[in-house]
Formats: C-alpha cells, sequence, structure tokens
C-alpha cells in the first residue's frame, strides 16, 4: 500500500466509527498485505484524535476468541482517550455491532519500554509497570462480518477497540497475588453471571502484558509512561444492551462498573 492508500483506509473506517455504519470489507487496493501494514493502517487513527493515546488494547487472548474471529494469535489495538469512560459511567450503546462487555485486567505504564532487538522478558516489563486495576472494554467493530473479516482487516480496524473503562489502582500487594488464578465474578443487573479468570488471557495477565510490548517493539512502536495495557477479556464476553449495568468484582484487586444508555 502507498501511503495515501493507508490514509484512505483509515478515513474510511474512522468515517464508519463516527457515524456508526458498517462496510462489508475494505475495498481491495486498500486491503493491508500483512501485520505490518496492517499496523501501519491502525496508527493512523491518531490523526484524528486530538488527546495523547491514552494505551492499547489486546484482542483474541484466548483460543476461543481467536477462532471466533480466524486469527492464529492476539492482536493489538489503540485505545482513544475519547473513548474512554469514567468508572462507574455512562456508556452510550448507539449502533454497537458485538453488544458485549469484557471485564479485564489493566496494566499502567511507569516507564518507556521502546523498541529493540531482543525480547523483553516479563521482569523487564514488569518493572516498568506503576499499577494494576480493574477494566471493563466494550469493544466494537466497523465491519458488518468482523468474524470473516480477517487479520489484517480487523488490525486495521483498531482490533476492534472502541469504549473503556478504566477502575481505580489496585493496592500494591497485587504483585504478590497470583494473576492467573485470580477469579473475577461478573454481574449484570446485580445478578452473578458467570466467573471470569486471569489464567483465560494467553494463561496469565502478565504474559499478555509481555506479548503487547513485544508486538510494539517490533513494529518500531514504543509502550509509552502513562500508557494503559488492558489485556484481554478473562470471562466469556457478556451480552448487553442498553438500560444493563455491568460490573466486575475483581476482590482484593477493587472493583469496576458501567451503565448503558
Amino acid at each position: 500500500m502507498t501511503p495515501d492508500q493507508m490514509r484512505q483506509a483509515q478515513a474510511l473506517l474512522t468515517q464508519n466509527w463516527r457515524d456508526g455504519t458498517l462496510i462489508d470489507a475494505l475495498p481491495p487496493e486498500l486491503v493491508p498485505a500483512d501485520r505490518a501494514e496492517a499496523y501501519r493502517v491502525q496508527a493512523l487513527v491518531e490523526t484524528y484524535s486530538g488527546q495523547p493515546l491514552f494505551g492499547w488494547k489486546i484482542a483474541a487472548t484466548s483460543l476461543a476468541g481467536q477462532q471466533h474471529i480466524g486469527v492464529d494469535g492476539p492482536l493489538a489495538g489503540r485505545i482513544l482517550a475519547e473513548r474512554v469512560i469514567p468508572d462507574g459511567g455512562v456508556c452510550p450503546m448507539g449502533n454497537n455491532l458485538m453488544k458485549v462487555a469484557e471485564l479485564e485486567f489493566v496494566f499502567h505504564m511507569g516507564a518507556d519500554l521502546p523498541p529493540r532487538a531482543r525480547a523483553y522478558e516479563q521482569e523487564d516489563v514488569l518493572d516498568r509497570v506503576e499499577s494494576l486495576h480493574p477494566g471493563i472494554e466494550i469493544p466494537d467493530s466497523r465491519f458488518r462480518h468482523f468474524e470473516t473479516a480477517g487479520m489484517a482487516q480487523l488490525i486495521a480496524d483498531n482490533a476492534c477497540a472502541h469504549r473503556f473503562v478504566l477502575g481505580k489502582p489496585a493496592p500494591d500487594r497485587w504483585r504478590s497475588i497470583d494473576l492467573a488464578a485470580h477469579a473475577v465474578p461478573a454481574f449484570l443487573n446485580g445478578r452473578h453471571v458467570g466467573n471470569g479468570v486471569g489464567a483465560n488471557v494467553l494463561g496469565d495477565p502478565r504474559i499478555a502484558l509481555t506479548w503487547l510490548a513485544n508486538e510494539l517493539s517490533r513494529h518500531g512502536v514504543t509502550l509509552k509512561q502513562g500508557q494503559v495495557v488492558t489485556t484481554g477479556t478473562c470471562i466469556k464476553p457478556l451480552a448487553i444492551a442498553p438500560g444493563d449495568t455491568v460490573s466486575g468484582d475483581f476482590g482484593p484487586l477493587g472493583q469496576v462498573s458501567l451503565s448503558l444508555s
């Protein structure tokens, strides 16, 4: 793709995002050829934001999630500050196609992780984490049939990033907790509807965070101080509708909630 084609692809995706409309696919000449090209298209979404990048999301961190959208591994996406909702706030459903909520472990970075030739080890990455938070993601896609859009188009479409809620920071003792074994009860309209667990996120949310740091590094992108990384749903995505309230109880790590309008 030429730079102009990349700009055209992102302009089309962003316009549909803002309008709440859907497309079947990008025009053939605007479909990225590979993962690297797709991330270059995705990066252009930042040119439509008036604020610094809030952080990153990871899609498809479970085998079931990967099978659902037809990919063979996780995908990274950008969280725009304009799409962040306060904890306990109200999320407009609009024309959301996916209509699900996801409970997630979220890391807030205290130092940069710049691109480098050598892969980051988990210890390297955790040393640069400032805090852990509970979070909720409300994903969405610009593709009418996102399940069959394919890896390149999904990455270009910001890996289904949409709305996001960041909970309060957990106490510092989170570092001594086994996040893989940590259970997260989910509630819909005050009713317990299931339990998530950290192991559903690439085996451990810390593994997912390390994957993200290395994925960005491979593509020449710095994971920056102050940004957050939401590591993927730890629970089967919850079906939602306007009027619902969603909450997650992360136990000693805190709680997080939102309402849907």
